[in-house]
């Protein structure tokens, strides 16, 4: 074994371990978002079971059954708040920003297809008229996931404007 590979076995390992430590981190913020989403639950009275993931690099808490609407309010404003109310818990539990997701009654499932289907519907039209498009204004969670599809289709876009006001632009090749 020369000592290239026995380099090349080091940093496999080391990586596998910080991947294997990342995904710990990232059970650990969904079981103190869960532990925080229950009391707030048992408080308001509500039924509602709680399905944790990990999706990528962040931790994915979803509050499913009942009537939990008015957990998501208004276009999720109820939810955005949620999210960073459970992300709060989490900091002050590990001291770390959480990029944590919350997901209530599958509103923000719903909505990302909804999104995607408007960004590709977007993608069409830019691709035929040559001219940039402006989407209504959207939340962060919204603009993330049009920015996405619209990479996935090979176009590029950005963000213009002041929250809350702030929208994407779809722009031409």
């Amino acid at each position: 074994m020369t000592t290239q590979d026995v380099s090349e076995t080091e940093t496999e390992t080391v990586e596998e371990v910080s991947e294997e430590t990342r995904l710990k981190q990232l059970e650990q913020e969904g079981d103190i978002a869960a532990d925080y989403l229950e009391e707030l639950l048992d408080i308001a009275d509500l039924d509602g079971d709680l399905d944790m993931d990990v999706e990528g690099d962040r931790a994915a808490v979803s509050i499913v059954g009942g009537d939990l609407q008015q957990l998501v309010g208004r276009h999720g404003e109820v939810l955005d708040a949620l999210q960073e109310l459970t992300r709060l818990a989490v900091y002050r539990e590990t001291g770390e920003r959480s990029r944590l997701m919350l997901d209530v009654g599958g509103y923000r499932a719903d909505r990302r297809s909804t999104l995607m289907a408007l960004a590709e519907e977007t993608v069409a039209k830019v691709k035929e008229s040559g001219a940039p498009v402006s989407l209504k204004p959207m939340s962060p969670f919204e603009r993330k996931v049009v920015h996405d599809a619209v990479a996935a289709a090979g176009l590029t876009s950005e963000s213009s404007g002041v929250e809350p006001q702030r929208y994407v632009v779809v722009l031409p090749e």
